[in-house]
């Protein structure tokens, strides 16, 4: 008899814990289902470190000769108006030098014009965009002492290039200041709806941008001084009861 008596109660334990353990799977599996997605945005006020300025002046004429020295004069012409403005021989370099041969190309028009066409690039770079910036804004002295650049094509671009290279710089201090945005987001649902907010249950740091500060139609942000870098992480949080 109490053989029987031990055999049963051993069976109600059994039952019983299977039970416990079968609502405490089913418990989890919904707790799990509990979660929050929320964003969070950083953002930060930059300004430009490096600037990169291409100038393609262009000559033309009959003579390939007198093409040449046309074109000789009108870098030392350039040369001079960009040392001029502050900006030194050494940020200065040539790139690109093209000759175009309308009589060699049997593709060209047979519209009367000048032979020969020469292209000379000047590259400025510096670490003063502020600098080129200015100097940009007086290029209308260069077509006064007529020099021709070529601008708007399909490769060429239009003033100067304004780059921000201290990126790394930024990213952990806007990482943590995203994460805790996120968090806040997270909080205020969850206390809207009756819940804590637990640990993270999955986390997407987002991808860095670097915008410009003013959105204006025909200039994009390569072509800015001041821009705007911008980051937004996507997390999940665990919601508690």
């Amino acid at each position: 008899m109490s053989s029987r008596v031990i055999a049963a109660g051993i069976l109600a334990i059994g039952v019983a814990a299977a039970g416990w353990f079968a609502g405490r799977g089913l418990y989890e599996a919904r707790a799990s289902d509990r979660f929050v997605t929320v964003k969070g945005v950083a953002e930060r006020a930059v300004e430009a470190d490096i600037a990169v300025w291409p100038l393609t002046i262009v000559v033309s004429d009959n003579d390939l000769a007198t093409a040449h020295d046309h074109l000789a004069r009108n870098v030392r012409a350039t040369e001079q108006f960009l040392t001029d403005n502050g900006i030194s021989a050494s940020q200065i370099s040539s790139q690109g030098l093209s000759v175009i041969d309308t009589q060699s190309n049997r593709f060209g028009s047979s519209a009367p014009g000048n032979r020969y066409t020469i292209n000379q690039t000047l590259v400025v770079r510096s670490e003063d965009p502020k600098t080129v910036l200015s100097a940009s804004a007086q290029v209308a002295e260069l077509v006064a002492a007529g020099v021709v650049l070529q601008s708007g094509g399909p490769f060429q671009s239009v003033g100067p290039s304004f780059i921000f290279t201290r990126l790394n710089e930024l990213k952990p201090d806007m990482i943590a200041e995203a994460t805790a945005r996120a968090r806040e987001a997270a909080a205020k649902f969850a206390q809207d709806s009756g819940a804590t907010v637990g640990g993270i249950r999955r986390a997407n740091q987002g991808v860095f941008q670097i915008l410009a500060r003013d959105k204006i139609a025909s200039i994009d942000e390569q072509h800015q001084l001041h821009k705007i870098v911008r980051v937004v992480s996507t997390i999940e949080y665990f919601l508690d009861e």
